[in-house]
This record gives C-alpha cells, sequence and structure tokens, in this order.
C-alpha cells in the first residue's frame, strides 16, 4: 500500500512537472472560425487549458504572418499580461490572401505553451469591382417602391400596384460563368459573394460553403450582407479544367411578392440578382480576377415556385433549360457589408417517429377544414419534434411524377396537418426527373415551424403500393437555424425544470435564425422585446459575441429620423403605429448592448452606437408628459383566464413604458460616463430625478402601498428598478400578497415575466418562485409539457395559442443559471472573469448540474445537498457561496467541496 501511494504521488509529481497552459480557442473579432473577416481593426483573443488548478496566464507572444508569401509582419514578444481577451493587432493593410495569426502563452511556472493552430484573417477590401447582374432590373419588372402596411394588401389599389408586375422578377435563376482552365500554380483563392435575396454557389456542380439563406437578412436599404469563402483547395482541385461558377437564386425577404400561397407581407427590393468576385492568386505573386458583368449568362432554375412565406416548389426535369445573357441590376441601395455573425445552417436532423393515415371518409371534411385539395392515400409522419426547417427527401419513381409535403405544427380533427393558426397554404413539391433513380431533394429558399409532415403523392418503402406511386426511401426533418455554438446544459433533480429549459432553448434555436424572429411560420419576424427579455437566457445558452452586433445594426439600420425605434427589425412590413411603436420593444437598443457588455466585458456596441441610443432616449423624452410615457404595448400577453391574451390587461400600459424610460435613463447615464459624454451623463441624471419623482407621484397608492393596480408586474417593476425608495418593504409585501392571492400563481406577460422572477429571486423568494412554477397548471410550463409541447408556446396555455413555437416566455432561463445553478459574476465586475458561484436547492431539489461558457472558457457546477464541484476556466477566479453563509475563493481548475454539518 505504501509503495502504491508512493507511485501515485511520483506520478503527480511527474503531471505537475510536465504540466503547461495550451491555447484551445482562438478569436478574432469574436469569430472562431477558420477564416475571420476584419472590416477594419482586428482585436484577438484566445481559451486556454492547463493541466494543473489556480494556473494563469503570466505573458503571451503573438505572431502575424502573410498567408501565401510567410512574411511576418507583427510580432509582439513575450508580453508581461494576464490578459487574453480583445487585444488589439496594428492596422493590417488589405491583402488578396489575408494573414494567419498564432498565440502562445506562458502559465504560472513560467514554462511556455506550443504554438496555436493558427486563424486566418482576411481584410474585407475597400470595395468590390463586380456588378449586380440577374434576369430583369427592377425598372423592367415594374416593381413598386417601398414597403407597406399590412392593412393595404386586400385593397383594389395595391392590388393594381402589383398587377402589372412582370412575372420573370419572383423567378428562381440560376447564374453562370464557364472560366478557362488555370496554368499555373494556384496559391491561393477567394470568392465574396451575395446573392438577393438568397442564392446557393456551386463551382462545377460542388456547393461552397454549408450556409443555408445565405446571407443573413437585413434591412435592404441600409445594409447588404456578402460572403466570404476560402476555395483554395476546390480551386486547386479544378487546376487545369474549365471552372463552371453558378449560382442558385431565390427570393427570400429581399422580395416577397405574395402571390399563389401564404404570405404575411409584401414587399420587394428587386428581383433575384447576383454579385461575384473570384481572386485567384498564384504561387508566382501573380493574381486573376472573374467578376460578374454583362459577359454572365442566366437561366431558369428547377425552382418553379420559391417564398419565404409560402414554400417551394421543384421540378428536377428542369436542369437543362435556355440560356440568356444577364442584365445589369440597380443592386439594393444599402452598404455592401461582409457578414461576420454565424451563418444558418441545417444544424439536426429527426427520422420519422410514428406514421398515421387520413381515413378516406374523412378526406372531404378535412379539406374543408383546410381549404385546400388532398390526395388520396395521404398519410402523416409525427417527426416527434417541433422545429423550424423543411423536411428532406430520397424518392425513386417515374419522371414526371409529384410528390407533396404539407407541414404544420398541429394537427386537425381528421387527422390532418393543420396550418389555420400559423400561415395557410405553406407546402413543397418535388417532381421527378428521371425513371428509376433514387434522388434526393430538399427546399432551398423556404421553411417553416413544424412538427407533422404530410405526404401525398408517394409511398414511404414498405408500405403497400398498388397505384405504383413514388417510394420514399428516406424521410428527414432538417431543423435549421443559426450556427452560433451552443455552450450551455441545464438539469435537476426535478424534471419539470429539466424539460423546461429543453421547450426554451428548442424555441431559441427554432428562431434564432438570420434575426431573432417571434416565431418559425405565421410571421418569421424579428420583433425585439424577447431579445432583451430573454437577453440572458440566450447568452447563457449560446456563443452571441458574433451575433448580437448584427441585431444591434438592424435596430440602427431600422431607427427612423426622429429616433423611433419600431417594435421589429428588419422592418419589411408596418402593422400600424399601434404595433410599430412600443418603449418595452425599442428598449432592446439600449438594454441588449449592455446585456452583451456585461457579460463579454465588451464596450465596443454602446461606444459604437451611443448616438443611436441617445436619439431612442430622447424620443421617448419627446413622447412623455410630465415625465410619464403613455403609449405602447404594455404587459403584452399577461394572464387572465377570463380573458383573451394580447393587449395588457392587469398593468396600465403608461406605467410599463415610463418603466422602460426610466430603465433606458439609467442605462443612458452610464452610457455617457463611459464614453466621456460629461454633459449628456448629467443631462440624463437630471431627467431621471426628474421622471422617477413624476412616477412614484403618478403611480404609487398610498392606501394599498403598491404602484397603480398592484399588479405583480406594476410592482415588481419599480422594485427591479430601485426606484421605491424608502418604500421597497412596504411594495415587495404587496407585490407578495398579490401572489398569495392568487393562489402562488403569476399574471405577468411577456414583459412583466422578467421583471417578476428577477425580484422574487434578488430578494430572496426563491422557494415563493419555486412553488409558482412547480406545477402542471396554467399558468406555467408544467402544463406545456403536460400537453406535450416540445418547444415553448406562445400562450401559458398551447390550446388557445396560434404558436406552439414562440420563446418570449421563457425568461424562467435567467433563473435557472443565475440563481438554481447560481453562475453569476460578482457585483461591479464584466465579462464573467470575476464569477460568484452561489447555487440555490430550494423545494425538493436534490441536485442542479448547469454549465456555460464565457470568453475564457468552460464554467461548470455541479451541486448537491452534500458537496459541490466547481470548474472555473483558466484567465478567471470564483467566490463560493457555501450552505453555511461561508465563501471560498478559489482560481481555475476543478474544485470540489463536502460540506461540514
Amino acid at each position: 500500500m505504501k509503495r502504491l501511494l508512493t507511485l501515485a504521488m511520483g506520478i503527480a509529481v511527474a503531471l505537475v512537472a510536465n504540466a503547461k497552459l495550451q491555447v484551445i480557442q482562438q478569436r478574432c473579432n469574436h469569430q472562431t472560425s477558420e477564416t475571420a473577416i476584419v472590416e477594419r481593426n482586428a482585436v484577438v483573443g484566445w481559451q486556454m487549458t492547463s493541466d494543473i488548478t489556480e494556473d494563469i496566464q503570466t505573458a503571451y507572444q503573438i505572431v502575424v504572418k502573410e498567408r501565401v508569401t510567410g512574411k511576418q509582419v507583427y510580432d509582439s514578444k513575450k508580453t508581461l499580461s494576464q490578459e487574453s481577451q480583445m487585444i488589439a493587432l496594428p492596422q493590417l493593410p488589405h491583402n488578396n490572401y489575408g494573414y494567419t495569426w498564432t498565440v502562445r502563452v506562458w502559465g504560472r511556472d513560467d514554462k511556455v505553451s506550443d504554438w496555436s493552430a493558427g486563424q486566418q484573417i482576411r481584410i474585407a477590401p475597400a470595395s468590390l469591382d463586380a456588378q449586380w447582374v440577374g434576369a430583369i432590373t427592377k425598372h423592367d419588372a415594374h416593381l413598386p417602391e417601398g414597403r407597406f402596411a399590412n392593412t393595404q394588401y386586400k385593397k383594389d389599389d395595391f392590388k393594381a400596384l402589383w398587377a402589372d408586375v412582370d412575372t420573370l422578377s419572383q423567378k428562381s435563376i440560376i447564374v453562370s460563368k464557364e472560366i478557362a482552365p488555370d496554368k499555373k500554380k494556384i496559391a491561393d483563392a477567394i470568392v465574396y459573394v451575395s446573392g438577393m435575396g438568397h442564392y446557393e454557389l456551386t463551382l462545377n456542380g460542388k456547393k461552397v460553403g454549408d450556409a443555408e439563406f445565405a446571407p443573413l437578412w437585413s434591412e435592404y436599404d441600409k445594409t447588404i450582407y456578402y460572403n466570404v469563402y476560402d476555395v483554395t483547395q476546390r480551386m486547386q482541385e479544378l487546376s487545369g479544367t474549365a471552372v463552371q461558377i453558378e449560382a442558385l437564386l431565390g427570393n427570400g425577404f429581399f422580395n416577397v411578392q405574395g402571390r399563389e400561397r401564404y404570405t404575411k407581407l409584401q414587399t420587394s427590393f428587386g428581383a433575384p440578382q447576383l454579385l461575384l468576385q473570384l481572386v485567384v492568386t498564384y504561387a508566382d505573386g501573380s493574381t486573376r480576377t472573374i467578376k460578374t458583368d454583362k459577359s454572365w449568362q442566366w437561366r431558369l432554375s428547377p425552382v418553379t415556385f420559391n417564398s419565404i412565406y409560402g414554400g417551394e416548389s421543384y421540378d428536377a426535369r428542369l436542369t437543362q433549360q435556355a440560356r440568356h445573357d444577364v442584365v445589369i441590376c440597380e443592386g439594393a441601395r444599402g452598404k455592401l457589408v461582409p457578414q461576420t455573425a454565424p451563418p444558418v445552417k441545417i444544424m439536426e436532423s429527426f427520422p420519422v417517429k410514428s406514421i398515421s393515415h387520413i381515413h378516406p371518409d374523412s378526406i372531404a371534411a378535412a379539406e374543408k377544414q383546410t381549404k385546400r385539395s388532398i390526395a388520396r392515400g395521404a398519410f402523416v409522419c409525427d417527426m416527434g419534434q417541433n422545429l423550424a426547417g423543411f423536411p428532406q427527401i430520397t424518392v425513386k419513381g417515374k419522371k414526371g411524377q409529384k410528390v407533396t409535403l404539407v407541414v404544420a405544427e398541429k394537427l386537425n380533427q381528421q387527422g390532418a396537418c393543420n396550418q389555420r393558426e400559423s400561415g395557410r397554404q405553406h407546402f413543397y413539391e418535388y417532381t421527378i426527373g428521371q425513371d428509376g433513380r433514387q434522388e434526393t431533394w430538399h427546399p432551398r429558399f423556404s421553411y417553416y415551424g413544424y412538427r407533422y409532415i404530410q405526404v401525398e403523392g408517394a409511398v414511404l418503402q414498405g408500405m403497400d403500393n398498388p397505384d405504383n406511386l413514388p417510394v420514399i426511401t428516406d424521410l428527414q426533418s432538417l431543423f435549421v437555424y443559426n450556427s452560433a455554438k451552443e455552450i450551455s446544459a441545464f438539469e435537476c433533480s426535478n424534471d419539470l425544470f429539466t424539460q423546461t429549459h429543453r421547450l426554451i432553448e428548442r424555441a431559441e434555436r427554432s428562431n434564432m435564425q438570420s434575426v431573432l424572429t417571434d416565431c418559425p411560420h405565421r410571421e418569421k419576424l424579428g420583433w425585439l422585446e424577447q431579445d432583451h427579455l430573454c437577453g440572458p437566457s440566450l447568452l447563457y445558452n449560446y456563443d452571441m459575441t458574433a451575433y448580437v452586433p448584427k441585431v444591434i445594426r438592424d435596430i440602427t439600420d431600422t431607427q427612423r429620423n426622429d429616433g423611433m425605434v419600431a417594435t421589429i427589425a428588419p422592418q419589411y412590413v408596418s402593422f400600424g403605429n399601434l404595433f410599430d411603436d412600443s418603449p418595452e420593444w425599442g428598449a432592446a437598443l439600449i438594454i441588449m448592448p449592455f446585456q452583451y457588455y456585461e457579460m463579454y466585458g465588451d464596450n465596443s456596441l454602446i461606444k459604437d452606437n451611443y448616438t443611436a441610443m441617445a436619439r431612442y432616449a430622447d424620443y421617448l423624452t419627446s413622447r412623455s408628459q410630465d415625465g410619464i410615457v403613455s403609449h405602447g404595448l404594455g404587459d403584452w400577453y399577461d394572464f387572465d383566464p377570463e380573458k383573451p391574451s394580447g393587449f395588457s390587461h392587469n398593468t396600465p400600459i403608461p406605467l410599463v413604458a415610463t418603466c422602460h424610460y426610466i430603465y433606458c435613463l439609467q442605462l443612458m447615464q452610464r452610457a455617457a460616463q463611459m464614453t466621456g459624454n460629461t454633459t449628456d451623463e448629467k443631462r440624463y441624471a437630471d431627467r431621471l430625478q426628474y421622471v422617477v419623482t413624476e412616477f412614484n407621484n403618478r403611480f404609487y397608492r398610498p392606501d394599498s402601498l403598491s404602484y397603480a393596480s398592484g399588479s405583480q408586474a406594476a410592482n415588481a417593476l419599480p422594485l427591479f428598478l430601485g426606484i421605491t425608495g424608502d418604500r421597497h418593504d412596504a411594495v415587495l409585501q404587496s407585490l407578495l400578497n398579490d401572489i398569495a392571492a392568487h393562489g402562488n400563481r403569476l399574471t405577468t406577460g411577456d414583459v412583466g415575466n422578467r421583471y417578476l422572477f428577477r425580484t422574487l429571486a434578488d430578494t430572496g423568494n426563491n422557494e415563493l418562485l419555486y412553488t409558482m412554477l412547480n406545477h402542471d397548471e396554467t399558468p406555467g410550463y408544467g402544463f406545456q409539457l403536460k400537453y406535450g409541447a416540445t418547444t415553448l408556446t406562445e400562450q401559458w396555455d398551447p390550446r388557445n395559442g396560434t404558436s406552439w413555437n414562440h420563446f418570449m416566455m421563457g425568461q424562467i432561463d435567467e433563473w435557472l443559471f443565475r440563481t438554481l445553478a447560481g453562475i453569476r459574476q460578482q457585483d461591479g465586475s464584466v465579462g464573467m472573469r470575476h464569477l460568484l458561484i452561489s447555487p440555490t436547492l430550494v423545494g425538493d431539489l436534490q441536485y442542479v448540474r448547469a454549465k456555460t461558457q464565457s470568453l475564457y472558457g468552460e464554467i461548470s457546477v455541479d451541486c448537491s445537498r452534500t458537496e459541490i464541484t466547481v470548474s472555473i476556466p483558466v484567465g478567471c477566479d470564483a467566490t463560493i457561496q457555501l450552505p453555511n453563509g461561508k465563501t471560498k475563493s478559489v482560481g481555475s481548475g476543478k474544485h470540489r467541496i463536502v460540506f461540514s454539518d
């Protein structure tokens, strides 16, 4: 035994002696991809691991070299520093082939790590010389200018406006050019490409990249994104042969014409068009540039219909159609900008879980209810998961046979797919191209929120097939969402809360597309209130470093001249003043940059958008009267079992609006201080004091010791904002009394939820909050689980809601991570570097396990009633709060603490 102990100690000493830091992830301008695209200055960071606890970085060395030439352009030398994030590199000039940066670090023992794997940096060119090309110009297509309110769509003059539009302008086309073989050795090849509304680029038939719906949606009058792909390897593979460059183009939100099938809006920025520039650098230093111009050609694609709202049809017989010379298109008004946010991709797939058949006697009733013809023999596949995406089929049949796929998140009484509340008609059609050949297909330019797939005109392999219909050998449901990395996990001993997190995560993923959408079917629009109200959940769950800046750009691009921020960004449609302008939605412009700063320690969004933020705060001032802002939607979808969900029932709209005005003023005072705007700092401080005074005078009720109606939202909002003064305890007690009067159930909605949950958690009422949510009734998450939901639904009772895939009620996820798992940061710190680990095992909870990531790496907590294990990344430290009230300070590494009696 003594020998074994000695041996073990010897091994441990050897491990420590060989221990060293390792760089495991590099990021440039918050991009962790193999190639980072930089518009201006490059700012880098890295994560590290170490074999020993309490290790720290003591120094680093960064080296930047030109790709292709290998010429070193920067060496930081050994720099004594513990900083590993947001380190600015010297200005790097644009070149055709980019740079590579690597880093190595020294640890506590002054031993140096290996060099990191390296990351490419491509400096975006000042401009692109290519031209927009397509089949028809906006002018010749007679496309109406501007955007339109949804109230106009059914009016005769609006219909007449679109009646003369050339139908070619909504067709999917393929733009192509064949280039001569390369005779020199290729050292580098880079392609800059944007296809409006979306494109799929191929080189000799092989897709470039793995993005779907590229580029990301934008406010097209202000910003047009292009993508950058390193195609060196592909061009080297094709060296010596002619290269066929082809781009399949579809409509997306760039061109929503609203014909034939369902659409939520109707507007067009132009017909499908392409801009592309390919730069090839040879080993001898010479270059070759291929760009879109009049020499390119177009042809109709096999995609015979495509609409972001209505679905897609594909005829595989139409692969070789007549070619025509392209025309030079106007392009959109927006500035060309490289896309640095993560692309949308096919991220998961689900096979068929079960099959049901629509009885022949029920088809007539089903047709009446769904308002469409249903083929006899139709059957429905339950894919087991509600999601955003599209089906993929592998099918074999006779040339010209058609397969129709109808998708929906619910079924009607006859068992048919029901799109009544989610937008009908939306479906997919595939026409077989050749006899007897297996063909695999999925849509390219449309998606939907669904769980069920209704198959018409085909059978699954193994089914009876007396009519010789096409045979589907494989049917998959493809889950499509933004590829921002998921960084979290949550589990506890109460399965209701574990599954609630999953409901929220699946809904967030479904709605994390080019923008944070409200739902993946009916609207697909970027309603803004959820972005900040569920912001902490998003930041705990995903790497949002490159995504949130894109959201903020959408908002500032949409902001009006008077400073107003629309409720939707990008704003492709107006729903009228009532729905266009609401402070709880517009406040996202000010609140989200601070949430970003607190999570990542990066204040660039505040500094870069200070003027826009100030304009919105000042706009709210212009809309106020005696300090009170009275417009907006209020606590949208608050709960009253006797009234329909929608506008605020329980809380006055002016109270909710003014609270968000106060929140904005609080943050703008901080923003002014951070940016050195001393005049603004005093101005906002004075205005804040005035508005708070007027708010308390207007809404506080001394007789009831509560605000306004005394609802949960009415009291929670001022408590959260810290504006109750010496009334704090009385107002808190009034809040608790109201909760008790409602049987320990909430009455808040989309807006009030977060402030209620945070107020109860921050005042130590976690046992109560646990009780409020630990049940399977409405309002609460448990009923949705009992009902069989697989994503968070729009209403507490899914039977009343029109969408079963919304994340706007997902605010409880912040409590799961911040309070139950206890992962937060110490007061006054930012960037999740100085952590406070303080799990709260309330109710009957026996354990909680969770993880997330800061810029520095993974943070994990595994806490039971008897012990806690915590993992802290290198570069961070933590204070662990123990059940007996004592604290323990730790550095990086894994730490296990057994609780004493």
